[in-house]
């Protein structure tokens, strides 16, 4: 099943074991070198704490939120030495510029959809620049289209150019 981003973010967290809401999705917590949710930042309803649930706790997804065996699997950002350094990374997606590999600015991300069985981002929606925008709509690039994500941006194969099984493909491939 495939979800846009602000239907996978604008989530509750509930507890199988109580049956109530234990917190709120604040954000994904998104690895920029396969660009898998790892897990999301989400509010405490208890403390108001900012804490992580990952996305191995999560039992099931549904249109109320996402189902959690109990408050006992959020922990707090610190704890989570493996992730660390995806966390610190606050790394988004919405915003970031696309360029083609030679160097063609395509505009910028405006949405992205979500395979909610495995967590991978598997599209990026475009909105091109305000001059190229006369024709309208949105580009629409395949994971497997992206060839290097930096800080900055995401570089993609030039459109309308067959989808190569480039080092980005390969490596989300094995996951």
């Amino acid at each position: 099943m495939m979800q846009l981003s602000k239907s996978v973010t604008q989530k509750q967290v509930l507890s199988l074991r109580t049956g109530g809401v234990i917190a709120t999705v604040i954000e994904p917590i998104i690895n920029p070198n396969n660009l898998k949710i790892i897990g999301f930042l989400v509010l405490d309803k208890f403390n108001k704490s900012r804490l992580v649930l990952l996305s191995q706790d999560i039992r099931e997804v549904s249109e109320v939120g996402y189902l959690v065996n109990d408050h006992e699997v959020l922990s707090e950002e610190h704890e989570l030495v493996r992730d660390q350094n995806i966390i610190n990374l606050h790394f988004q997606v919405l915003g970031k510029s696309v360029v083609t590999a030679n160097r063609n600015r395509l505009g910028k991300v405006d949405d992205y959809a979500v395979d909610m069985d495995s967590l991978y981002i598997t599209k990026l929606y475009v909105v091109k620049p305000l001059l190229k925008n006369i024709t309208g709509g949105q580009l629409s690039i395949d994971r497997n289209q992206i060839i290097e994500i930096t800080n900055k941006k995401i570089v993609v194969q030039e459109p309308l150019q067959g989808v190569k099984a480039g080092v980005f493909a390969n490596a989300t491939a094995a996951n």
